[in-house]
């Protein structure tokens, strides 16, 4: 059992050696994109892209001849342009690349045992904590972002306050900022509805307010308070 996680390279690689650690870790990689492909959501580049990771770091690891920093530092060079090259990724498809990379180090190493169990078990790992919703909770599912857009000329303070005690169980700014070239404002609230059946109407009398500007009302998260 201990020589499946036993290196595969000698003191110098072989081409058999190298092979056999280039065809595990992209058929590893391969089925561990197709594990992700059940919980993200993606364009096929992504998930090819995942694939093909932990190969490419194997393959950089190796050809520097098992020095781990040099290989780390290349390889983090390479993905640092990438990523400033690159729109912002999710936490999903962060975290993939990460395990990707990981993995791709234990492949580099010869220790192709290792990289299958790091990306085959986080694969099965992720679905898992996916399905069992352990950080769902039902007070903070509740939450949900309020962005309301307002003329320049609406004094906004308190300007909703008789609507908010209405039908918002709680209504707690977290922003402010101009939008249309200044020429109007736009307010955004963590707010949690009483009754959910009462959401149609609650931006109906919001619209009687703001003079028929545009109102949101969003799945509520910390980052998405930033992003007024």
């Amino acid at each position: 059992m201990s020589i499946l996680f036993d290196s595969i390279y000698s003191s110098t690689v072989t081409a058999p050696q190298f092979f056999l650690m280039a065809g595990v870790a992209l058929a590893s990689g391969l089925l561990f994109a197709w594990f992700l492909s059940f919980r993200i959501r993606a364009q096929d580049r992504f998930f090819l892209v995942s694939a093909l990771v932990p190969f490419v770091v194997a393959f950089v690891i190796t050809f520097v001849k098992g020095n781990i920093g040099a290989g780390v530092a290349l390889g983090g060079g390479c993905f640092g342009l990438i990523r400033f090259r690159s729109a912002q990724g999710t936490a999903d498809e962060l975290a993939a690349v990460l395990i990707g990379m990981a993995s791709g180090v234990a492949f580099g190493m010869g220790y192709v045992g290792y990289g299958v169990v790091i990306l085959l078990a986080l694969a099965l790992l992720w679905l898992l904590l996916s399905s069992a919703n352990l950080f769902r909770h039902r007070s903070m599912a509740a939450d949900q972002l309020l962005h309301i857009t307002i003329p320049e000329t609406l004094e906004y303070n308190g300007a909703f306050d008789e609507t908010f005690a209405r039908y918002l169980r709680s209504a707690e700014p977290v922003g402010v900022k101009t939008t249309g070239m200044g020429s109007m404002f736009r307010l955004s609230y963590k707010v949690q509805l009483k009754d959910p059946a009462e959401e149609k109407a609650l931006i109906d009398e919001l619209r009687t307010r703001n003079g028929n500007l545009e109102i949101a009302l969003l799945p509520y998260f910390e980052s998405s308070s930033l992003q007024l």
